[in-house]
């Protein structure tokens, strides 16, 4: 039998794990081996995938990568019971909990001049960002949702003027699964860190051990973090931190990062062992009375036969012996074994697995988990089951349910796109609008009262205030829209999207943690593009960078609100709503062309951690609030202020630098004259709207500030367009070439020819699809 035929609710271990590769290879990473137990939890409401628990987590899944997992011993599952060990209480903070394990020597510390360099490493999801914020009073963006960091950041830790800590994206292990899991191994094995600070999620530890075994192997200075001790307290459990520091042979210190507890305790140890260069104590994790005895002769033997080739390619010589027995080409390409060495080595592992019984990565994970669950036995008092297990489960039965998954997705964003559009955001937009109005108002009646003169009053009023004015007022939308996406993604609902979504994208070409990088492009479309990092699959990261600047940007706003109050003020929710779908829809018809031609075969496997429902931190909700707020303010003063005064003194003076009465006869309407015949099939042909799409790949906002500008009034605005055509180019731009960070973003992602194809094809695909409206609109009228 299978795991996908397992019933739900039911219990079995795992016989064997077929299939070959990185996703075997991540199962194994993950938990899934030979003799684990599996519980099946649900399946999703499409009823694929699913979603199973193992070591006391969920991992999803699909139902073919399920098949490929063969079980036994089917049976009801166990509850969860609180161990009967006496709970210790553990101090927070600096009472000595992590003091045990300093050598007593020492001598021959680093140089006062040498940077004490960190890495911060731990699993997706397990607080890195948080606890980065604490180490160096930093303000990156945390959220409850696997591979929120995408890249590595950089600070120095508060008090500690020579120190550097990098936070690295989240990986399992140092099998690399996914693009920006690569960068983290990169970093821990080329940049030579003067320490390793390993951050454990203390809910979960028997998965988040797997990665620190592997960072003990690197034999680079290291203390380990348990984070979220705090909930591990409350529900009733504990960790016998000294007894832990023994058997792993390193620093071990309780903390919780978003309380900020035990922090202090955490920074005095990571910088005495990187001052002190005191190693790992323990690098040989084999339970030779238990079936490790094989593994132990192989890995030894192993190293015996490498120790110069690790030497010269700078691996420690302990890691490179556990990722060749485990099957790791990118280690055996940079050891450069001769053809009798890989023979030797090749026997050496055959003889391991004859020994063992199990295939070579199989065996390397069963040892890794089998010394794991030997200390968690050891030093964890697990509680029962967590409160925020428990809530989880209850949400989950509405929010991931096989009839009610589907409209409470759709009703969540309903409710977000109403709020924004016709409530909150409206209604702050309007204030702000008044505001504006006064401040505009007063300093024209001051300029006309000082006499002064009306070529820089009308550069004041007409150029700055109107234009930069109508951009800022839809200041309260964006930051509306964007306090909505972060509770989402702070509570933990969006990995739950991804999870129903999947068998929906896959119906196009793509996995279901595609529809994350998407949801945020709703926000803005470069952050989208750079969350596509955390797909596994070249295929899908690229078929979804170029599908997500279709999602309707928070840039664009301002174009919508302008042109809705203009020409369908009773029907603006609806307009917003049909262009926001639209986006989705023309997405949706890019990625099944693309799938025929440019990017055949099947998405990657489904396969992700469902973290807890977590109440949305106010702290980090209210920072990513002030840092979009921050960001649209200084384009609205930077890019959009230098765009309105250009736009002004183009259509203000002629060629010959005098000023024009009819801004027909400036250097802007001459210039724009060229091209406005391409847009005027389109319904709008006017060179005024053919400057303001051409502001608008600098930055979408510029749209409304040049109209603005050109136009004065939208009495003026309303003379030129129909309603008809006024949808065609609301339709325009919401397809047209993304703004210039966009399209440098695909640059950096996918290099120069990718994002030529987004910048032209964008263009291209928006004028039929305009045209198409216009079309559509005018025999709509006739009839």
């Amino acid at each position: 039998m299978t795991l996908k035929d397992l019933p739900i609710g039911k219990m079995a271990t795992v016989l064997s794990v077929g299939g070959n590769g990185a996703l075997r290879q991540h199962f194994l990473d993950m938990g899934i081996i030979p003799k684990a137990d599996i519980i099946m939890m649900k399946h999703a409401p499409m009823g694929d995938p699913i979603e199973i628990r193992i070591n006391s987590y969920e991992l999803t899944l699909r139902l073919a990568d399920a098949a490929k997992i063969e079980i036994t011993d089917i049976r009801e599952k166990e509850e969860i019971k609180k161990e009967s060990k006496p709970v210790k209480p553990i101090s927070h903070p600096g009472l000595g909990e992590g003091g045990k394990y300093h050598k007593k020597s020492e001598e021959n510390p680093l140089s006062e001049d040498i940077k004490l360099t960190f890495a911060l490493a731990g699993n997706q999801n397990c607080g890195k960002t948080t606890l980065f914020n604490q180490l160096t009073g930093s303000n990156q963006h945390v959220g409850n949702f696997p591979g929120v960091t995408i890249d590595r950041k950089d600070g120095v830790i508060k008090g500690y003027n020579n120190t550097l800590v990098t936070d690295l994206p989240g990986i399992y292990s140092m099998s690399p699964y996914s693009s920006e899991e690569v960068v983290t191994r990169a970093f821990l094995l080329h940049e030579d860190p003067k320490g390793i600070i390993n951050i454990v999620d203390a809910t979960n530890i028997e998965r988040n051990l797997y990665l620190t075994m592997q960072l003990m192997e690197l034999d680079v200075p290291m203390v380990l973090a348990l984070n979220m001790m705090d909930e591990i307290r409350e529900n009733g459990g504990s960790i016998l931190v000294n007894e832990m520091e023994e058997k792993l042979g390193i620093p071990v210190i309780p903390i919780s990062a978003s309380k900020n507890e035990g922090i202090n305790e955490l920074i005095d140890h990571a910088v005495h062992v990187a001052k002190y260069q005191e190693c790992p104590e323990r690098h040989d994790f084999c339970d030779e009375n238990n079936h490790g005895g094989a593994v132990h002769r192989c890995l030894h033997g192993i190293m015996y036969l490498i120790e110069d080739h690790a030497k010269k390619a700078k691996i420690p010589v302990r890691f490179a012996a556990s990722k060749l027995a485990e099957g790791d080409h990118l280690i055996l390409e940079k050891l450069d074994l001769d053809e009798n060495e890989k023979r030797t080595l090749e026997y050496i592992i055959k003889q391991m697995e004859t020994e063992r019984g199990l295939d070579r990565a199989a065996a390397i994970a069963d040892m890794r988990f089998n010394f794991i669950k030997k200390v968690c036995d050891e030093t964890v008092i697990k509680p029962k089951e967590s409160k925020e297990h428990i809530r989880s489960r209850k949400i989950d039965e509405v929010l991931t349910g096989k009839y009610t998954a589907i409209p409470a997705f759709i009703g969540i964003m309903a409710m977000v796109f109403w709020l924004t559009f016709n409530v909150i955001g409206a209604w702050l937009s309007n204030i702000l609008e008044i505001f504006i109005g006064w401040g505009t108002e007063a300093v024209a009646d001051f300029l006309t009262s000082g006499k002064v003169n009306e070529v820089i009053s009308s550069l004041i009023i007409d150029g700055i205030f109107t234009g930069v004015g109508s951009v800022l007022s839809f200041l309260p939308v964006i930051v509306t829209l964007f306090f909505f996406l972060s509770l989402l993604e702070d509570s933990g609902y969006m990995a739950r999207v991804a999870f129903v979504m999947d068998k929906l994208l896959r119906k196009i070409g793509l996995s279901g943690r595609s529809i994350v990088p998407m949801l945020v492009g709703f926000g803005c479309t470069v952050p989208g593009i750079m969350a596509s990092r955390t797909l596994p699959s070249e295929r899908d990261r690229k078929m979804t960078i170029l599908l997500t600047p279709y999602m309707s940007c928070s840039a664009k706003l301002p174009i919508y609100g302008f042109f809705t109050a203009a020409f369908f003020p009773d029907k603006g929710a609806f307009v917003m709503i049909c262009l926001y779908f639209g986006g989705i829809i023309m997405a949706v018809l890019m990625a099944l062309l693309m799938r025929k031609t440019l990017f055949e075969g099947e998405a990657v496997p489904f396969v992700m951690e469902l973290p807890n429902y977590r109440m949305p931190g106010m702290k980090n909700v209210g920072h990513l609030l002030w840092e979009k707020a921050k960001d649209f303010l200084q384009r609205a003063f930077t890019v959009i202020f230098i765009a309105t005064i250009l736009i002004w003194f183009l259509q203000t003076f002629n060629l010959s630098f005098n000023v024009v009465e009819d801004s027909q006869d400036s250097i802007l309407a001459a210039v724009a004259g060229v091209i406005a015949p391409i847009f005027k099939p389109l319904g709008f042909g006017d060179w005024r709207i053919s400057t303001a799409l051409i502001s608008g790949f600098m930055a979408k906002e510029s749209v409304v500030s040049t109209l603005s500008v050109l136009f004065g009034t939208t009495k003026n605005l309303l003379n030129v367009l129909t309603p008809v055509s006024a949808m065609s180019l609301l339709v325009f731009c919401l397809l047209y070439t993304p703004c210039v960070a966009a399209v440098a973003a695909v640059k950096k992602e996918l290099g120069g020819k990718w994002a030529f194809v987004v910048a032209f094809g964008q263009c291209v695909i928006a004028w039929f699809a305009a045209f198409g409206i216009k079309i559509i609109g005018t025999l709509l009228g006739e009839i």
